[in-house]
Formats: structure tokens, sequence, C-alpha cells
């Protein structure tokens, strides 16, 4: 087993892996194929255009979304593509935050007939946060009648890494080995006679430590230290436990989780992205004490 920096390739989990995969016109195949085998629609994605990743609200002071992929097909359908390693309390919200914007960009002026294309939000998950077993959630919305889809214009999927578990033996489906790939991949020193056909032989061969140019290099460096202590940081929460969010008050058991992590030294950032609280609230340390 190989880990960071002597691995024969990139980490997909980290954000320089991740992008440099799946979000490069280069690599865009990859991409095509891993939503293809994911997403599982009638009518499957042939091509795909790059779109800016930052999407501004409609007044300048309002919030705005920055996604990690955001592409179109062939069809204009839009398609949002986050890989998520700190566990968030309101990711579900959040992934109806951000599948609001390629909704509303699509307003046309003057006579409009509301002919929306469909939006994809496929996120990747490095922690759990669905009951039951199944590695891959889609959520759709219905009528409560009959359960019959309402519309099929604002679909989610969402991919549970922790709980993928099958060994190289146990790979049935592409998508089995897309998941296998992204779980195990930094750890490989070759590509598994079980992980066949021409996609990902593409993937292996972008992934290879020793093609990145030195200026990649130092930007993988620093992306694996960050992926490195968004895990620290998550795995130190989980050892915590949300379950004190039960026991005293949600709110007041995030609080007290933010403030152990200001005491172990993580970054606001780190601690902005696992609770969910605002720079502001975290650098109260007056304010935390008073959940203590």
């Amino acid at each position: 087993m190989r880990r960071g920096l002597q691995a024969t390739y990139i980490n997909p989990l980290t954000d320089f892996g991740f992008k440099k995969l799946f979000g490069t016109e280069h690599n865009k195949e990859l991409l095509i194929d891993f939503l293809n085998e994911i997403i599982k629609e009638e009518g499957c994605i042939t091509d795909i255009s790059y779109l800016p990743t930052e999407q501004l609200g409609a007044e300048e002071e309002d919030r705005r979304a920055v996604f990690d992929i955001y592409c179109t097909n062939e069809r204009g359908e839009h398609f949002i593509v986050e890989m998520q390693n700190a566990r968030e309390p309101y990711f579900v919200e959040r992934s109806l935050f951000y599948a609001a914007f390629p909704l509303r960009k699509q307003a046309e002026r003057g006579n409009w007939k509301f002919d929306l294309k469909a939006v994809y939000f496929v996120g990747i998950l490095n922690f759990d946060c669905f009951d039951g077993d199944d590695y891959i959630e889609r959520a759709h919305l219905v009528r409560d009648k009959n359960g019959e889809r309402f519309t099929d214009k604002l679909n989610f999927v969402y991919v549970i890494l922790p709980k993928f578990k099958k060994t190289i033996e146990q790979l049935e489906t592409n998508a089995d080995r897309w998941l296998y790939c992204l779980k195990n991949m930094a750890t490989l020193a070759s590509r598994p006679a079980e992980v066949q056909g021409r996609v990902f032989e593409m993937l292996f061969r972008a992934a290879k430590i020793d093609k990145l140019t030195k200026e990649d290099m130092e930007t993988y460096k620093r992306s694996v230290l960050e992926y490195a202590d968004v895990r620290r940081c998550t795995d130190f929460a989980h050892e915590q436990g949300f379950e004190k969010g039960v026991e005293k008050g949600v709110q007041q058991g995030i609080y007290e989780i933010a403030q152990k992590c200001v005491q172990e030294g993580m970054s606001f950032d780190l601690i902005v992205r696992l609770t969910g609280l605002s720079a502001e609230e975290i650098r109260d340390i007056d304010a935390l004490k008073a959940f203590g």
C-alpha cells in the first residue's frame, strides 16, 4: 500500500486530484463516463461543456456559490458535481441551494415559456449522512398522493463512499469500479487486472504522480495536506460525537465541537466546513465558551 506523496497515483479525493481528473477539458471523457454510470437516467451523455464554477446571485449582495465542477451536456442539461470530505450538517440544504442557480439562470428575457432543462446535483461524500446501506442515494420531487415523479427537472444523486465496502473481487459493474478507484487509487501501485477498459486506462494514466509538472506537484502537496487536515478534523468531530447535538440540543452540540476544534488549533476554514458555523461565530471565543 502506498500513501501520500510516495504513492504512484494522485488521490482523487483531494481537491487537486478531483479537479485534475474530472474538471479539465483534456479529461472530460472520464467525467462523462462517471456521470453515465452514476446517474443512470435515460439518454446517455455523449459530450459536455464546462461552465464557470462561480455563480453569482441576482443582486450584488446576494450569496454566491462556487461549484467544484459545473457543466452542460449536448441537450443543455446542467450538472453540478461536488466532492465533499468534511462532514456538513446541512449538506442536503446546500445541494438544494446550489441546484437553484442553474434553474434560475435558464430564465430568458421576454416571452419565455419556462421550458427548463434538467439539473443534476451529484455529491460524492466521504462521510455518511443517510440511513440504510445504499451507497448511491437518488432523490427526486414526487407527488404525495401516489409517489410518482412530479418533475424530472430537479435530480439529486449522492455517492456515499464509506458505505461502499466491496473488495476488488466483488466488483460487478463499472459503477463499482469507479467507486473502488475513488476510494483506493491513492494506495495502489498499479492498475488492478479487475479494472479494465479504455476509460480506466485513461484514468490511471492521467493520475500518475510522476507525470505532474513541478507547479502541479506543489499544488498537489498543499492539497494532500489540506485533505489530511479535513479528515483529521472530521474524525475528531466524529470521535467527540455529534450525538451531543441530540443530548443537549443540536446547536449547542455543534458549538461544543467547534470549541474543541479551536482548542486543537484547527483552522477557521476547516471548522467552518465541518460545523456550518460562520467564521465570525468561531472567532467569538467568548461566545463559544458560554456553551461549555
